[in-house]
């Protein structure tokens, strides 16, 4: 049985998909289980997949399909299915890094297990650029938000237990929308573990012009109700105390977007979200106004 899965979200990928099959074929260590979660693509993705099934591997490949719901629906089919000690998710458009396979498990093994929820590692970009800041000299372990708080910056790559991402409620999905923050089950795991550090780059990534990263404004008005959530989750578990006025912020505005007229009554801080009311509705105009200029509808 392989100790890793390394599982790919995508939606009409076919013409990167490629690259990210490439990178794991040339993994010097094939202890690993490539899961491909199709979340309603309509391009050539199933028959790429078959594809490449059929052919002679030393690593298996498996496919799940299912109706398009957003990343944070296919991150629920994914753990609901994955069997392997440790995973990580390796987006449609990335590569794993060369040696990244082994790099994890060997650092794995270093470590007591049972302390940890997974390991953090790097991204780069695919020239090789580190995205963001590196961890500091001599950090050993941290959580994720704990990283950030302390002023690390970009995407980072987390690789965690299986049983640990059972432990905790699946993404919720809401009526209409298709995007609530994955950072959501990462928050929760920071209250009870932290990562061990690997300071290595484990994935090379790109971010295409219609990922999610490249289309927030976009997001923000078409899943407030999911943003209004992942809002609230952060006030009860706040990365940092400068952060919560500015979460509570966004909530305000995620509330007026989905029209929830309850939106006071459901926040665990009531006195900084009345305080943020007018910034809220000044960032609400602010969203329309960005969208309207980019052609965003």
């Amino acid at each position: 049985m392989p100790r890793l899965t390394v599982f790919t979200p995508t939606y009409n990928r076919a013409h990167t998909l490629p690259r990210t099959y490439a990178s794991l074929s040339r993994q010097d260590c094939k202890d690993f289980v490539w899961l491909i979660i199709d979340d309603g693509s309509t391009d050539d993705t199933r028959a790429l997949v078959k594809a490449w099934q059929t052919q002679e591997h030393s690593f298996e490949i498996r496919y799940l399909y299912k109706e398009n719901g957003g990343m944070h629906t296919a991150h629920n089919a994914a753990y609901e299915v994955i069997d392997t000690e440790l995973n990580v998710c390796i987006d449609s458009d990335d590569c794993l890094a060369p040696g990244a396979v082994r790099k994890i498990l060997a650092k794995w093994d270093s470590v007591q297990k049972d302390k940890y929820a997974g390991i953090i590692g790097l991204d780069a970009d695919l020239q090789g650029n580190l995205i963001g800041t590196g961890f500091p000299a001599g950090m050993i372990e941290t959580t994720l938000s704990g990283y950030y708080a302390a002023g690390g910056s970009g995407d980072k790559k987390l690789v965690y237990r299986t049983d640990v991402m059972r432990q905790y409620p699946p993404y919720p999905v809401f009526e209409g929308e298709k995007y609530v923050a994955l950072a959501y089950k990462y928050r929760l795991i920071d209250q009870d573990y932290k990562l061990a550090v690997l300071n290595e780059v484990l994935c090379n990534v790109e971010y295409q012009q219609d990922g999610s990263s490249n289309t927030m404004w976009r997001q923000y008005l078409k899943n407030p109700k999911g943003f209004a959530f992942w809002r609230k989750v952060c006030m009860q578990y706040p990365e940092s105390r400068k952060r919560v006025f500015i979460d509570c912020i966004h909530y305000v505005s995620s509330s007026f977007l989905s029209k929830d007229k309850d939106f006071f009554k459901k926040t665990p801080k009531k006195l900084l979200t009345a305080l943020a009311v007018p910034f809220g509705l000044a960032l609400t105009w602010y969203m329309k106004m960005k969208c309207r200029q980019k052609g965003i509808k």
